[in-house]
């Protein structure tokens, strides 16, 4: 049931996603945009004035009436965090209010780096880094999203599942605030990518997209109707564990023959083994420098590359032709740091792909390309986490009462936001 405080701060929501459409942006054209009454508009804009969170710019002549106000974010009111980890990288990025970048830290993962303890410390390590050469310390900084891969409850901050690292039900927020001493705003990376391209990247102009995310796991993140999809357990998307080959390779979840046991960077690598057992281009225990090392050698015309590169355009195309069909989206972005390295050299025989396996009207309407926003994780996350700040405001206990509040409400696309810079 949507409650008169969750209306109140979606309103919150929209009023603050107009001050980002613009770099100001007056009450009436807040207004204008979001369908909101005007004198709602005058009422929240007055409270984030209160707060800080917005300033008045600058005042204009109304011809005749009182001055006019003019409205921006306030970037200088607070920080946010935005973690990307993954299962061979953190990367954190610190940013001021207007999603403006201030600093970036972070550290390669290991194999053995997978105890819930071990990335706490990864992860303590870059906030440090990063603000060292800011002068903000923690006590400025309003939120920390954080992207974990797997399944999350993001209302307790628990990773339900992280099959890479074999994590059941480990209290993850918990550990990452107590360490940080941050508010911390778990989530997953299909969660986390998609709001960015909610805000930032397709959803501008598109409400229909997938944002299919190609690292050691797999993923999809959804937007529909212009709103993030979570499902009825913030499990949506989990489409790399979805079957494309009965009886097929064990998958890391336990299964056989998942869409991420064929497109993910092991299963990639997997292809290497199986046309080149001794393959040069295999690095033991490394999957980056694997990785970096395929994608070279395709540059440069080597067979094995090129066969591997288009064996994995075929299983990722069958796979998304799949959500074609079922979704019928105007856009599908593949992201990840694999797809960092491979995806120019994937993308034209996945389309191929696609148009082989789908349906021929909805793919005629599905544009397939690349991810254009810069670091959609960790902005998606630290977005997140302005939202649970916003979320949180009046509540006794921020993060209990934004996490319950957040679950009643969509991830909404904003008409236009501004670059990162």
């Amino acid at each position: 049931m949507t409650t008169t405080r969750a209306v109140r701060v979606r309103n919150r929501f929209e009023v603050l996603r107009q001050l980002y459409r613009a770099p100001e942006v007056s009450r009436q054209e807040i207004a204008d945009a979001s369908g909101l009454s005007f004198a709602s508009v005058c009422n929240l804009v007055g409270e984030l004035l209160q707060l800080g969170v917005a300033r008045e710019a600058r005042f204009e002549d109304s011809g005749g009436g009182r001055p006019r106000g003019r409205v921006t974010v306030n970037a200088e009111h607070g920080a946010l965090v935005g973690v990307d980890i993954a299962e061979t990288y953190v990367h954190l990025q610190l940013f001021d209010l207007s999603l403006g970048l201030l600093a970036s830290a972070g550290s390669d993962l290991h194999p053995e780096d997978n105890t819930p303890e071990l990335v706490v410390s990864h992860v303590a390590a870059a906030l440090d880094a990063a603000l060292a050469g800011t002068g903000l310390d923690r006590t400025q900084i309003l939120g920390a999203g954080v992207s974990l891969p797997g399944q999350v409850q993001r209302e307790q901050g628990v990773s339900v599942f992280a099959p890479n690292w074999g994590w059941h039900d480990v209290a993850f927020g918990d550990l990452l605030a107590d360490a940080l001493g941050l508010v911390v705003y778990l989530d997953n990376p299909l969660k986390a990518s998609t709001t960015a391209e909610l805000w930032f990247g397709v959803g501008r102009q598109h409400q229909d997209f997938a944002v299919i995310t190609l690292g050691t796991g797999v993923g999809a993140g959804l937007a529909l109707g212009g709103s993030l999809y979570r499902g009825s357990t913030n499990s949506a998307g989990e489409w790399g564990h979805t079957r494309l080959v009965l009886d097929g390779r064990v998958c890391r979840c336990g299964g056989n023959g998942c869409v991420e046991a064929y497109v993910g960077a092991p299963g990639i690598l997997q292809h290497v083994r199986d046309r080149a057992p001794d393959s040069p281009l295999l690095r033991p225990d490394d999957q980056t420098a694997s990785m970096n090392a395929l994608a070279a050698a395709a540059d440069a015309g080597d067979r094995v590359a090129l066969e591997v590169l288009t064996d994995t355009a075929r299983y990722l195309g069958a796979g998304i032709a799949d959500l074609v069909n079922l979704l019928n989206p105007e856009v599908v972005i593949l992201s990840g740091w694999v797809t960092d390295r491979i995806g120019t050299l994937l993308l034209p025989e996945v389309r191929i792909a696609v148009g082989r396996h789908a349906l021929r009207r909805p793919f005629e309407a599905t544009r397939i390309q690349l991810c254009q926003v810069p670091e959609p994780v960790a902005l998606g996350a630290a977005t997140l986490a302005l939202e649970g700040f916003l979320a949180g405001i009046g509540a006794v206990d921020a993060r209990t009462r934004a996490a319950a509040d957040l679950a009643h409400l969509p991830s909404v696309r904003p008409s236009a936001a501004p670059s990162p810079s």
